[in-house]
Formats: structure tokens, sequence, C-alpha cells
């Protein structure tokens, strides 16, 4: 055989090589393959491929094995199981930005899917060597890295914790200030990722010095970006009133109110998140937020979406209300009770609805003057239909049974509170009951309508036990009046009336 022939044959299985594994990596991009390439035993023919003496081969390998492990947990197990991993890590420090590009990808689609696939990248080394491609020339490998740490982080502080211990965090805030929005996009990311778990590694990222660089930003045209940087500061602020206030101190306010008004729906959510993450925390918070106008342009954001972009909104109004009569007040006045009504009623999942009966009720629980804010707007009745009803889930259920119990015994607004004499059940007919009777003593025009509307009747009919609180405030309603006008009302007086008329003889001429 001569020396070209013996070329040929090399040149034809690199050509078949190559083929090979651009068809795979193709085959690999469409679910319907995956089975079939799984059961052909792909995994362990792209192995020797990853160490090929042809970077493209090499390179395409890589992204052939991260899209299979990108499609499922078995694929991204088989990975690991097949010692691929340390090969990857190896080649990850020594070869050229495409092939480190593609390796990061795959260290991505294994770690994203479990913690303990997380764990297998970081037990076999990767962490250090993602760190140091955190710091390559080319923003392409920059971004893989990032992209790769933020996954491993997510899962749970352990592994949040390892990223930190290997120097990811001050370099993601330099990344955060490279040019290329796709690179701050991920690095933010990574960040928010790394903050989630705990005050301890949040306040790693705050003494890198990311909430400066990350408050910069909120204005930033893309909104992919946008929704990153929220999140990030959602995640610092949400831990403690320490870290909440030094999120305040970058001057958020009132540049992320205009973030509420966002044609993007997530970073409206994620802006609405970040203000609730900072109200929880205390009254003075709250107050901050709602002199920069924040509590009327959350209820503004609230009106102009649906489902769950609306939720954290809906919690932010209730956290405001729940700190103080003031802040309360300052919901009402910002027109939040209709808006919140109006979540109760038209919401379709149980959970928005749970959190705006519980909005409700932190805003009604504190004076007459509260309670009456919210019962005007019908939205008593529609509480008591949701704790009523065998559909709505356990947990409406109970928000709507307190937000009820919190409202009446504020309430001093008659008219809302008389259907419930008719409607409620015993444990919430007590508390109606209370009401009146702590009104009707002290009001001689709401004595008379409770007359003429049928009320005293109602409550002569309440079957009490003796010496219950019910009984003791039934007493109270009824030493309200002449004892003739209650025994007139009481059950069974029309028969004692008759019977008497029956006994009566008249006097005879």
């Amino acid at each position: 055989m001569s020396q070209r022939q013996v070329l040929q044959v090399f040149e034809q299985y690199q050509k078949a090589r190559t083929h090979f594994v651009q068809m795979v990596a193709e085959l690999a991009t469409r679910p319907q393959n995956i089975e079939t390439l799984q059961n052909a035993g792909v995994m362990s023919l792209l192995r020797p491929l990853l160490l090929d003496v042809v970077p493209t081969i090499q390179q395409t390998a890589a992204l052939a094995l991260g899209r299979l492990a990108n499609y499922n947990d078995d694929l991204a197990e088989a990975v690991v199981k097949g010692d691929i991993l340390p090969q990857l890590v190896y080649s990850l420090a020594e070869q050229n930005r495409f092939y480190k590009k593609a390796a990061a990808f795959v260290l991505r689609a294994v770690g994203k899917h479990s913690p303990q696939l997380a764990q297998a990248i970081v037990d076999c080394g990767a962490l250090d060597t993602l760190v140091i491609c955190l710091e390559d020339f080319d923003p392409g490998v920059k971004e893989a890295a990032a992209w790769a740490l933020g996954y491993i982080a997510r899962h749970n502080a352990e592994l949040s914790q390892a990223v930190v211990d290997a120097g990811a965090v001050p370099l993601l805030v330099l990344c955060i200030q490279e040019p290329e929005v796709a690179l701050k996009r991920i690095a933010a990311s990574a960040l928010s990722d790394i903050s989630k778990h705990s005050p301890e590694l949040a306040q790693t990222v705050v003494d890198a010095g990311a909430i400066a660089h990350l408050a910069q930003m909120i204005l930033n045209p893309d909104a992919k970006l946008k929704r990153q940087i929220l999140s990030a500061l959602s995640q610092i602020a949400k831990h403690s009133v320490d870290l909440a206030e030094m999120v305040v101190e970058a001057e958020i306010f009132p540049v992320v109110l205009t973030c509420l008004k966002d044609k993007d729906e997530y970073v409206k959510k994620n802006a609405s998140t970040l203000i609730r993450e900072i109200a929880k925390h205390t009254p003075e918070l709250s107050q901050l937020i709602v002199n920069a106008g924040g509590a009327a342009a959350v209820i503004d954001c609230i009106g102009s979406c649906k489902g769950n972009i609306r939720l954290p909104g809906i919690m932010m109004l209730g956290y405001v209300a729940a700190h103080s009569e003031n802040l309360a007040m300052a919901v009402i006045i910002s027109k939040g009770v209709p808006q919140l009504s109006l979540c109760l009623s038209e919401e379709p999942e149980d959970h928005i609805k749970a959190a705006a009966a519980w909005a409700l009720g932190q805003i009604g629980r504190h004076t007459p003057e509260h309670a009456r804010a919210v019962a005007v707007t019908n939205t008593l009745p529609v509480l008591l239909s949701l704790y009523m009803s065998t559909e709505s889930s356990e947990d409406l259920q109970v928000k709507s049974k307190k937000a009820i119990k919190s409202i009446l015994q504020k309430c001093t607004y008659l008219p809302a509170l008389e259907p419930f004499l008719y409607d409620a059940p015993p444990n919430i007919l007590k508390h109606v009951v209370g009401q009146f009777s702590k009104v009707l003593p002290h009001d001689s025009k709401a004595r008379r309508l409770f007359v003429t509307s049928g009320g005293l009747k109602k409550v002569q009919e309440i079957k009490a036990e003796p010496g219950s609180l019910l009984q003791e405030y039934i007493n109270s309603i009824n030493n309200c009046y002449p004892e003739e006008i209650v025994r007139y009302y009481s059950p069974g007086y029309s028969e004692t009336l008759l019977q008497r008329v029956d006994s009566y003889q008249p006097l005879a001429n």
C-alpha cells in the first residue's frame, strides 16, 4: 500500500469521526432521538473522541455529550459513571476557548439536575478550573463557566459554599461589569443563586461589592438582564434587616418603581418581589417604600397583570399593612383594598386568592375604620364563601377564616355584618353577634334599624349553649330593648299569643 493510500485511509477515518460526532450532536437536539442514541451506547462511543487529536472532533464530542446530559438525569448520570468528568476538567484547563465552552456546557448540563450530580462535579475538582475560566480573555468562556457555577450553587447552601470557597464571587462581580450583556446576565444569575440560601452567603456577595454594581443596572434596557439584577437584589435583601438596608442604601428607590411598569411581565414580578422582600422586615423600611410612592405603584402593577405575576405585589401590601395602623391606612388611601378584592374574586388559583385574603385581613384588623374600608367593598361575603366552599384548598380556607375573624373583631359597620347573621357557621357567627353586642348599646339609630331589618328576630332564633360566650353576647343585645319587644320576636311568641286568644274570656256586659 502506497503512502498516498495510507494517508487516504487516515483521511477517511478522520472524516468518518467528524461526520459521526456532528451527526450525534445534531440528533441530540431533538428529544425523539435521545432514547435511541442512549440505547445505541452513544456515551461510550463519544468518550474516546474527547481525547481526539483533531480539536474540532473533541469540541463536537463535548457538545454532543452536553446536549445528551442536558436532556435528563439518567444521561447526566451516565456521564458521571462513564468517568468522563475528569477528562473534561483536565481539558478545561488545557484546551482552546471553543473546547472550554463545550466542556463547561457539559458540566452545567450534568450539574443542573440534582444536588448529587452537582456534588459529583465538585468532587472531581471542576470548581477551581471553572473559576480560572472566569478570568479567560474570551467572554464566551467566562459566560459558560459562570453558568455552570450558578447551576451548581443553586441546589443548596453546601454546594453554594463550595462555589464561594473556590473564589468565584469576586470574579462574578467583575463579570457583571463587563460590556457583554449575555455575560452580565449569567453572572447576575449566578450571584442570585449563591445569595439565596443563607444570610452568610448573601453577605459574601455583598462583601465583594456586588450591590452597587447591580443597583446601577436596574434601568438597563435589556429585559432579561433586569430580571436577573432584580432577582439577585431580592435574594440578598430577603435574609435580614441589615442586608435589606444595604440594598436600600444603594439608592434603588424610586428607580426600581419604574420596573413595575415594564413591558416584560417577569421584570414586573421580580421588581415586586424585591420591594416585598424589603417591606417585610420593619415598619421603617415599609414607610420608606410608601414615601417613595411604592404602595401606589405596586397597586397599579397588580391591576395591570394577572396570575402569579401579581402574587409578590399582593404579599407586599399585606406585609406593609401588617406593620402598623398608619401603614395599613396608606394602603387603603392608595386604593389597595378594591384591587385586592378584585384578585380575591377573579383569580382562579387558590394560592393567589389565599394571599389576597391574608393581605385583606392584615389591612382590616387594626381599627373599626380599617375594617370598614374592607367591609364596604363587599369582601366579607366573598371570604365567607371561600371559607365554606369544599372546593377551596385547606390553605385558602384557613386564611379566609383568619381574615374574616380579624376583620369582624374590629368591624362596627353593621350593614356589612348583618348578612352574616343568616349565612355564617357557628364559629364565625359568635364574632358577628359579639360585634352587634358592642355597637348596639351605644347607637339608638342602629338599634331601631336592627329591629326593622329582622336582625333582632334572627338573634332570638340562634341556639346558644347556656353560659357560653355567644349566649352572653345575645343577652347583651336583648338588654338593649324593652322585654316585650324581645319576647315579641322570640320563636313561638305568636303561638303563645294565639293560645291567650283561645283562652281569653271576654267580659260580660
